[in-house]
């Protein structure tokens, strides 16, 4: 009988939309809207990459997989916002809620390492130019690019495994808009010294990426102050500004959902957190690698115009 009563969760509500019950549509527009946005411009960017051999470059390369990798980031969570903004039952299958988890969070993991790759790309560029490419090798971007991928796919395997094993005997209300570790793991019938466990673990990952980033871009920064000429100071920060602000906005907003330590916050903040690293934040990059430099923004309109384009240099 107990073992029957400790099976008894077969699915979960998502109470985080419970403030938006009788305004869900006027929500639901803003947020196709942004979710149509981010794959459209992640799209082009991905294209103009691929098609402009101005780009083909290890940079460029980088970013159009962090671009790929954000299509699918914000297909793990939105479509399924989106569904329960409309939708009268916000539920979510057990199963469904661990590969909810599990690929939101895997490419997360997979986002941070590229940054990683990223922002060492950028170190090298710009601290030792001249062996830069001899480094830098086409062979070495793709084991870098693939290596980002199968850490972020296998590190949190095992736990989502273990999650699966864990006995949910009830309540099923997920204080969240959508499936994460610490809300899920409230409601197992299980020791709560495990979520400070899984919270340390999830924290020195989060902290121990963003130091490296932080301290491979503060050299970045004095290596570039100490070059004489003010046309090397704007080209070079010109390379590493949209890098720097993508980051800052990644980590920082993924710094405030899962580095509060004790702190804890109203259901509202909550879901404004959740939202902006994993919403608003994918919303912002292609804005920031397309606007802030100049190459790839001539590279996109000359595949949305490509007539004008051909015209204008035809001139």
């Amino acid at each position: 009988m107990e073992s029957a009563n400790l099976s008894t969760v077969t699915e979960f509500i998502f109470t985080g939309f419970s403030q938006l019950q009788d305004g869900g549509l006027l929500y639901f527009f803003p947020l196709l809207f942004i979710y149509t946005f981010i794959v459209t411009g992640n799209l082009l960017i991905i294209f103009a990459v691929r098609l402009d051999t101005r780009l083909h470059n290890p940079m460029y390369s980088f970013i159009s997989i962090f671009s790929f990798l954000e299509i699918w980031y914000t297909t793990a969570t939105i479509p399924k916002m989106l569904s329960n903004l409309v939708s009268h039952q916000k539920t979510i299958s057990f199963i469904g809620c661990l590969l909810q988890m599990y690929f939101f969070h895997s490419l997360g993991n997979t986002e941070g390492g590229l940054l990683t790759v990223m922002a060492t790309d950028r170190y090298i560029a710009i601290c030792s130019p001249l062996h830069y490419r001899t480094i830098m090798t086409p062979r070495l971007c793709a084991q870098l690019s693939a290596g980002s991928c199968v850490f972020g796919f296998l590190i949190l395997l095992p736990e989502i495994v273990w999650i699966s094993t864990l006995p949910f005997c009830g309540p099923n209300q997920i204080h969240q808009i959508f499936c994460d570790f610490t809300p899920l793991l409230h409601l197992a019938c299980t020791d709560a010294s495990v979520i400070s466990v899984q919270d340390v673990i999830h924290a020195l990952a989060i902290l121990i990426t963003g130091l490296i980033i932080s301290l491979s871009y503060i050299r970045i920064v004095v290596v570039i102050l100490g070059i004489p000429s003010g046309e090397g100071h704007k080209k070079a920060f010109s390379t590493c500004a949209a890098h720097i602000a993508v980051f800052l906005l990644v980590f920082g907003s993924v710094g405030l959902m899962y580095l509060r330590f004790s702190a804890v916050y109203t259901p509202f903040w909550d879901a404004a957190i959740a939202l902006t690293f994993s919403v608003l934040a994918p919303f912002f990059n292609p804005i920031i690698y397309s606007l802030r430099n100049k190459d790839m923004n001539d590279a996109i309109k000359k595949l949305l115009c490509p007539h004008k384009m051909f015209n204008f240099l035809g001139r």
